[in-house]
């Protein structure tokens, strides 16, 4: 949580002020995220200069009283992001550094963290790494013990059992931060039951090396790794289940890109029919066919609960407006695509002419097809073709913060449930009106559509918030993201069901009524780990829209 949020903070200060920005100190330790910062201009000072300007970030270890002054002497506007929890730690030591305790940290002397907070304790602080050096330590009159926030938690029970035993006058606080003590005894859990541990996170990382740690104390083969490339796949092949954890400050872009890879490698390690599938399952991501797919059958099962005819053809014009606007949205996202899906931006960057005339080709047969539907529907997409075009380009004078489309915050999760509403379910119906029945019909797309773009929005916040979108997530947050996106799935099965039932739509909407439970079901299990961001996870969701044609066809 700490680490998060001071990752949020810095994001926000950057994408919100044009002043210059920078942090004390690394602002946390994983290599990735401090590269990714000094890309978007946010260096980080070691050293407090005689006279400075712009914003100054207090790293989330925290800094000594004394430095946070001196910040604001020279200049600076200081924003502290020291993590919470660590602030509580400094707060009990100052508290009782007044009334003339010391204090006894354990702790590594040489972590930022620990410097920070022997600064609070008016030069009556000492440190202690092991239990050697806390017996070495000369007795006080009054005396507090506090951990670093991620210590080693099964050595922190033994200094609670030795002050008990020598010194039950010392005052004891549990300081370790809670998601230290979960990833360090679900590290050690799940090593039981595992042939082989990857560890995720910055070498220099005091709790990813505990979590290293621990994960060799098990006697398994244990890999801590920064960064895919040092992935030791040969041996690992060998293995029948890994277990993955990652430190603290690793971001989810990089978990969930070490996750893709293991699971890619071994299954095409182990099965050259699934390697084959997999591939191709791939390519049909990554080029957006099977989501163009996806929309044609969600066209057709819309057009089947208006009762209208020519399903199939308007299930082409929506497969070729999508296909056409995904790859031109995936062109313009290939920056937050490095973070959000590293794959598809390297595919994007390396194959942009043909995706160009792909989309090109598609646009154009998807305006040509609605041309023999009517010409209000030829209209309709020609305007909505002009505007997805538009989406990315700046069109709005002056130096104010909107000036495209994309930057109105909230707008590409909406605007893109809008856009498949419209050409699934108002384009069918502008032909070939089918009377009530076209209301549950547009309710049952938008809101299909809604839940999947703001699950995958959620999916993508870190990468989205690092290249300043503001998508609806990150406006919300992830906690009302996910009720809104459970509301919006339980009211389109009520409205399908309750249709059906009053013979508004056809009997089959009863069925489809199941599908906005199913995918509320996937992500859900999504957000408990059963299922893990990549590549199936992607087909599950989208396989839904697929879903709903074949249901349309066969009942």
């Amino acid at each position: 949580m700490g680490v998060r949020r001071a990752v949020d903070i810095v994001l926000d200060a950057s994408n919100t002020t044009q002043e210059r920005i920078c942090t004390y100190g690394p602002l946390i330790h994983n290599p990735q995220v401090l590269k990714m910062l000094e890309e978007k201009g946010i260096p980080s000072i070691d050293q407090i200069p005689e006279k400075g300007e712009g914003t100054v970030l207090i790293r989330a270890h925290g800094v000594p009283p004394q430095d946070q002054e001196r910040l604001k002497q020279a200049g600076f506007t200081v924003i502290d992001a020291t993590c919470p929890r660590v602030i509580r730690v400094q707060t009990i030591i100052r508290k009782h550094a007044r009334k003339g305790y010391s204090s006894i940290i354990l702790g590594d002397r040489d972590h930022p963290e620990v410097k920070g907070l022997l600064g609070h304790a008016e030069d009556r602080g000492v440190t202690a790494s092991s239990m050697e050096e806390l017996q070495g330590l000369p007795e006080f009159d009054k005396a507090i013990i506090v951990a670093q926030t991620t210590q080693d938690t099964l050595l922190f029970e033994e200094v609670k059992a030795w002050a008990r035993e020598n010194h039950p006058d010392y005052k004891v606080f549990d300081t370790i931060c809670d998601s230290t003590e979960k990833r360090q005894a679900e590290t050690r859990r799940i090593t039981e039951t595992c042939d082989a541990v990857v560890v995720i996170g910055g070498k220099q990382s005091g709790n990813t090396q505990r979590l290293a740690q621990v994960a060799r104390d098990s006697g398994k083969p244990a890999f801590h790794i920064e960064d895919v490339s040092e992935l030791d796949l040969e041996t690992l092949s060998k293995a029948e289940s890994i277990a993955i954890t990652a430190g603290a400050s690793t971001p989810n872009w990089i978990i969930n890109k070490t996750c893709r890879t293991l699971e890619d490698a071994l299954e095409k390690k182990h099965s050259s029919v699934a390697a084959n599938a997999l591939t191709m399952l791939t390519f049909f991501l990554k080029t957006n066919l099977l989501l163009s797919l996806g929309a044609g059958c969600l066209t057709y099962a819309c057009a089947r609960l208006q009762g209208l005819e020519n399903s199939l053809s308007h299930a082409a014009v929506a497969m070729l407006y999508i296909l056409s606007m995904q790859v031109i949205n995936n062109l313009f996202t290939i920056k937050s695509d490095r973070y959000n899906h590293p794959d598809r931006a390297k595919f994007y960057s390396d194959n942009r002419p043909y995706l160009v005339l792909l989309a090109l080709v598609s646009g154009a047969g998807g305006l040509c097809l609605t041309i023999v539907t009517s010409t209000l529907s030829f209209a309709i997409l020609f305007v909505m073709s002009l505007l997805g075009l538009s989406y990315n380009l700046r069109i709005l004078p002056g130096s104010s913060g909107i000036k495209r489309i994309k930057d109105i915050p909230g707008s590409k999760t909406l605007l893109i449930a809008a856009a498949w509403g419209t050409v699934t379910a108002i384009l069918p119906a502008v032909s070939d009106p089918g009377g009530l029945a076209f209301l549950p019909a547009l309710i049952f797309s938008t809101g299909l559509v809604f839940a999947r773009t703001a699950f995958f929005d959620l999916l993508e916040i870190q990468g989205d918030r690092i290249t300043g979108k503001e998508t609806l997530p990150i406006l919300l947050g992830e906690k009302q993201s996910i009720k809104l996106i459970s509301g919006v799935l339980l009211t389109v099965s009520l409205t399908l069901a309750l249709s059906a039932l009053f013979a508004i739509i056809p009997k089959t909407g009863l069925l489809l009524a199941l599908l906005p439970v199913s995918m509320l079901h996937v992500l859900k299990s999504s957000k408990k780990g059963k299922i893990l961001p990549g590549t199936r996870l992607e087909f599950v969701v989208e396989s839904h829209f697929i879903i709903a044609g074949i249901l349309s066809a066969i009942f």
